[in-house]
C-alpha cells in the first residue's frame, strides 16, 4: 500500500501544473529578478567598520571581560575589527547618537548591558549579536572558574590562587577567535541574503505540495480519500508514503533551483554551499510538515486551505524579516518567543548565523529546532486523521 500510494502522489502531483509552476518555475523567476535587480549592485562592498560609543563607567573599566572584547573588535591592527569605538560619558554617547555619529552605544549597569539605539537595521543587530557572545562567554568564564575552584577544594586545597585561575582561563579565552568577522564579499553581501531568502521561501512554499497531497487522503476531499478511508490500511503508512512524494517532488524544485542560481546566474554561495543545501533539506521538510497539518486540521475546501497556509508563510517569512531584515531585529528585541517558535524565522535565521558567524552553534540550534518542529506537525497531523470519522462516505 505504501508503495501504491507513493506513486499515486507523485502522479497526481507532477500532473497539477499550477502546482508545478509555484514550485518549480515560480523561483526560478523569482531568482532572475534578483539577478537583473542586483547584480551591478555590488562590485567591491565590503562590511563596514561600525562607529559605537561605550560608556566609559567604573563597571566598564572593572569588567575585563567586556573591556577587553570591545577593545580587541576596535583595534586597528585587527584584521576583523568590526568597530570603530567611543569611550564617552552616558551624556556624550546620548549627544553622539543623537546627531547620527555612532549606531548606538553599550552601557553596563549592574554586570548587565544594556545597548541603546534609535533605529533597527544591520549596524545595530551587528551590535546586539556582539554583545550577546560576550555575555556568553563571560557566562564560560565564570562555569570553568567555578568548576577550578571546586576541583581545589574536593582536593582539600584551601590555599586557592583566584587570580591564576582567573588568569589562566582569561589567557586561555584570548586564544579565541572573534565569531563575528569581516571576511570576503562573496559571503557577506547584501545580495547573497536576497538568494537565501528565496531558498527559504522555496522551502516553506513546499507546504503546498503537502497540504495537496494529503488532501488526496482525506475522504472528505477526493474519491481516493473515500477508498483509503474505508480500506485496512494504517493512516501512519498513508501519511508517511504521501509525505515522502510530495518530499521528492520538492527537492527536485529545490535542486532545480540551485543549479539555475549556480550555473546560470553565477551565484557564489562560497565555502557554505553544503551547509546551505542542508539547512534548505530540512527547510523543505519543516514547509511540508506544516503544509500536512494545515491540510488535515482545517475542514474546508482546497482553496481555503492553500489561501490559510499562504497566510500563515508570509506572515511567518515577513515577521523573520525575509522582507526586511529590521523587522527580525524589532520582533527579537520586543517579542523573542514569536521568532522562536516560527520556522521561517528558524530557516532565515540558520543563514544569517552563515552569513555572520564563524562558528556553527547557532546553525546546528535552527536545524534541531525545524526537525522538532516539523515531528511535532506531523504527530499532530497523524492523531488527528486517526481519529477522522464520516456519517457517511
Amino acid at each position: 500500500m505504501f508503495g501504491h500510494n507513493f506513486k499515486y502522489t507523485l502522479k497526481t502531483l507532477f500532473r497539477n501544473k499550477t502546482l508545478i509552476f509555484w514550485t518549480f518555475a515560480f523561483p526560478i523567476i523569482l531568482g532572475t529578478f534578483f539577478n537583473m535587480a542586483f547584480s551591478n549592485i555590488e562590485n567591491s562592498e565590503k562590511l563596514e567598520i561600525i562607529d559605537i560609543a561605550i560608556v566609559n563607567n567604573e563597571e566598564f573599566e572593572n569588567n575585563k571581560i567586556f573591556k577587553e572584547a570591545f577593545e580587541n573588535l576596535s583595534d586597528e591592527k585587527n584584521e576583523n575589527r568590526l568597530f570603530n569605538t567611543k569611550y564617552v560619558t552616558e551624556e556624550q554617547a546620548k549627544e553622539l547618537l543623537e546627531n547620527d555619529e555612532i549606531s548606538g552605544y553599550m552601557i553596563l549597569e549592574k554586570e548587565e548591558p544594556q545597548i541603546i539605539v534609535t533605529t533597527s537595521g544591520i549596524n545595530e543587530t551587528i551590535l546586539k549579536s556582539v554583545t550577546e557572545e560576550i555575555i556568553q562567554t563571560n557566562e564560560i568564564i565564570n562555569n570553568i572558574a567555578k568548576n577550578e575552584i571546586e576541583k581545589e577544594i574536593i582536593s582539600q586545597n584551601y590555599n586557592i590562587d583566584y587570580e591564576k585561575i582567573y588568569k589562566n582561563i582569561i589567557e586561555m579565552t584570548e586564544n579565541q577567535e572573534v565569531n563575528i568577522k569581516n571576511i570576503s564579499k562573496n559571503n557577506l553581501s547584501y545580495t547573497m541574503i536576497e538568494y537565501y531568502t528565496l531558498i527559504a521561501m522555496t522551502c516553506l512554499y513546499g507546504g503546498i505540495l503537502g497540504m495537496v497531497a494529503i488532501n488526496q487522503n482525506l475522504a472528505n476531499m477526493s474519491n481516493n480519500g473515500k477508498r483509503i478511508s474505508i480500506a485496512p490500511t494504517q493512516k501512519v503508512k498513508t501519511i508517511l508514503s504521501s509525505i515522502s512524494a510530495s518530499y521528492i517532488v520538492q527537492l527536485i524544485g529545490l535542486s532545480l533551483l540551485f543549479i539555475y542560481t549556480i550555473f546560470i546566474l553565477k551565484v557564489d554561495y562560497g565555502t557554505n554551499l553544503p551547509l546551505i543545501i542542508l539547512l534548505g533539506l530540512v527547510g523543505s521538510f519543516t514547509g511540508l510538515s506544516m503544509g500536512l497539518a494545515v491540510g488535515v486540521l482545517f475542514k474546508t475546501n482546497e482553496g481555503i486551505k492553500t489561501g490559510i497556509l499562504i497566510s500563515i508563510t508570509m506572515l511567518g517569512c515577513f515577521l523573520s524579516g525575509m522582507m526586511g531584515i529590521t523587522m527580525k531585529y524589532i520582533i527579537d528585541k520586543n517579542i523573542p518567543i514569536v521568532n522562536k517558535l516560527n520556522p521561517a524565522s528558524m530557516i532565515t535565521d540558520g543563514f544569517y548565523s552563515l552569513y555572520y558567524y564563524d562558528t556553527l552553534d547557532r546553525y546546528f540550534f535552527n536545524i534541531a529546532s525545524l526537525i522538532i518542529f516539523a515531528f511535532i506537525m506531523i504527530t499532530i497531523s497523524i492523531i488527528s486523521l486517526r481519529r477522522q470519522k464520516y456519517d457517511s462516505i
